[in-house]
């Protein structure tokens, strides 16, 4: 393995070269940039501020086609790879190499009667979400509408329909995707089964994704909205919630997130110097049912805020109100089989003053239909857990060591309780491959991911792609 990594330092280093680089571009009907052309910093940017990939040579693709030249032209060179439409999901960034930036890739096209879409490699969801709804119909989206489709559906997609309709990766018709081979496939579960098994869930990699078609959902509207408590109120919020959660039909998806504000102006004034929970709800049923449901959480106390109404599934994305302006965090999170009253007092006691760094601790409702086998088997594994416990800090100048010791503190308060393994799409910045107790492997089951690492040997031996949650090739790390 040191060897070859010793010619990709070469190669990366040669990536420059002026003919090579000429050639390329005559090829690409996008852009191929170098460190220094104007716009290359730009795109090489992200949503995630803290971390930026540092590439030798950047490709914009305008077509499928651009991928295959950028993918050909690294893989003659031995330069790893990294694709990037949004950068909300950066974990590993590429220092040298190429970069292929797919957010040129976009576009929609809805099937109504079959209730799919098509969906290009750089479309984010909003642009999904809006053409859905002309036709009574819904993709199943996560809480941030501005984050790209395709790299969330491949990375397992836990959405805001989740308990009902499972997991994004679970409806997925057919994928089109250039391999390190640079051959570009359409692969669906009859014509490479084994690769359709793989890609539903491992992320990006075993090639670039040029785009997917996905199933949509009958749901035009929803009884949904934010419940915002005031802890120093409702002390025991989590653990009422987690006893709310228990009796929960399939229709309901909620989550319930702990912040302790700062007294700064960038905070609303009801939340400003407050330790809030914020209780988030999806429901897909009639709103006379969803008042009934919510009921025991809008009887525990006083509400700081409460948007839970009947909406449109095009406001969806006021649920969470998730930050719309690039900046810089770190997170992690684990799968959980339980989670009792004193877990809760505790990572509520955690979460809260005295932590000296701001962060975001975040429970998910799993089960349902997150807990089934999806009609067509993928990669996306641990299934049996019941909760998801996310932190997630916001760097805002901190140093990232202080945010993984607020993290571990947190998440080591549950650790046993966990399936032994993280749900990848909420992993960011920096914490693809953890320490050892949390190892990029532990995103899939055992056995899954020995046959992950066994196609990836086939599908891309010298781990082209591997600016990701990486999973090696089986027998990488032998001498060789």
């Amino acid at each position: 393995m040191s060897e070859h990594k010793g010619t990709q330092r070469t190669n990366t280093a040669a990536a420059n070269d002026d003919a090579d680089v000429a050639a390329l571009r005559e090829r690409v009907r996008g852009r191929t940039l170098l460190p220094g052309d104007d716009g290359f910093a730009a795109r090489c940017a992200g949503f995630q501020t803290a971390y930026r990939h540092r590439p030798s040579v950047l490709v914009r693709a305008a077509d499928p086609e651009d991928v295959v030249a950028a993918v050909a032209y690294a893989a003659a060179r031995d330069l790893p790879v990294a694709v990037q439409a949004t950068g909300h999901g950066l974990s590993v960034p590429t220092d040298g190499g190429l970069l292929i930036d797919t957010a040129g890739l976009s576009g929609v096209t809805v099937d109504a009667p079959a209730r799919t879409a098509r969906i290009g490699a750089g479309t984010r969801f909003a642009a999904v979400v809006e053409a859905a709804a002309r036709h009574g119909l819904a993709p199943l989206n996560g809480s941030a509408p501005g984050a790209g489709a395709v790299g969330y559906v491949l990375g397992g997609g836990l959405g805001l329909l989740a308990r009902e309709f499972g997991y994004a990766a679970d409806r997925v018709g057919s994928i089109d995707i250039v391999t390190a081979d640079a051959r570009p496939r359409h692969v669906t579960a009859r014509s490479e089964p084994e690769l359709f098994w793989a890609l539903r869930g491992a992320g990006a990699n075993f090639g670039v994704v040029t785009g997917m078609d996905i199933d949509l959902v009958p749901v035009s509207r929803l009884y949904g909205g934010e419940l915002v408590f005031d802890l120093a109120r409702t002390p025991d919020l989590l653990a009422d919630y987690l006893r709310w959660t228990e009796t929960l039909p399939d229709e309901l998806t909620s989550s319930v997130s702990l912040l302790d504000h700062p007294d700064l102006p960038l905070f609303p004034a009801t939340v400003r110097g407050r330790f809030t929970a914020h209780v988030r709800i999806a429901y897909t049923g009639d709103g006379r049912t969803g008042e009934r449901l919510v009921a025991p959480l809008r009887a525990l106390g006083p509400r700081l805020s409460d948007t839970v109404a009947e909406m449109p599934y095009t406001e969806c994305g006021a649920i969470y109100n998730d930050p719309p302006m690039p900046h810089a965090y770190q997170g992690d999170n684990i799968l959980l089989r339980a989670f009792g009253p004193e877990q809760a007092a505790e990572v509520t006691r955690l979460a809260g003053a005295g932590t000296g760094l701001p962060c975001v601790v975040d429970v998910r409702h799993l089960g349902g239909a997150l807990g089934r086998p999806a009609a067509v088997p993928n990669a996306v594994g641990h299934r049996a857990a019941r909760y998801l416990l996310r932190v997630l800090t916001p760097l805002m100048g901190a140093e990232p060591d202080a945010a993984a010791g607020v993290r571990d503190k947190v998440l080591g308060a549950l650790a046993a309780e966990s399936v032994g393994g993280r749900f990848q799409n909420l992993v960011y910045g920096g914490c693809a491959n953890g320490a050892p107790k949390a190892p990029a492997q532990d995103f899939w089951e055992p056995a899954d991911h020995r046959r992950l690492s066994a196609l990836k040997a086939e599908i891309d031996p010298a781990n082209l792609f591997r600016f990701n949650r990486n999973i090696e090739p089986a027998g990488w790390n032998t001498p060789r």
